[in-house]
């Protein structure tokens, strides 16, 4: 889409961001990762940050996962499938108290 003078207008409901890693040239990022699989993307040149002036906002994504988050392995198969049973127990009695 094109507005009046022949510049490209966004469609909102495409819009997407991408995290560029802070050594990488953008446009060659864009180039590489972008373009093969959204051929008819752009930069929206227009959105630049207010300290260093350049094209896209700069900031810092933190993983909190790779950080803090410690594995948990899931219970033995046997300790879940003894619990299902009891909660299945429990319901049938339950449901035996229910009047017909």
């Amino acid at each position: 889409m094109t507005d009046a003078d022949g510049q490209p207008v966004a469609d909102a409901d495409l819009r997407e961001f991408e995290n560029v890693p802070s050594k990488q040239d953008i446009r060659d990022y864009f180039a590489r990762e972008v373009l093969p699989h959204v051929p008819d993307a752009w930069i929206d040149e227009g959105k630049t940050d207010l300290k260093d002036g350049g094209v896209g906002v700069v900031g810092y994504e933190i993983n909190f996962n790779r950080y803090f988050y410690t594995y948990v392995p899931p219970r033995p198969l046997e300790a879940i499938d003894a619990d299902l049973k009891a909660v299945e127990s429990e319901i049938a009695a339950l449901l035996a108290q229910v009047p017909d």
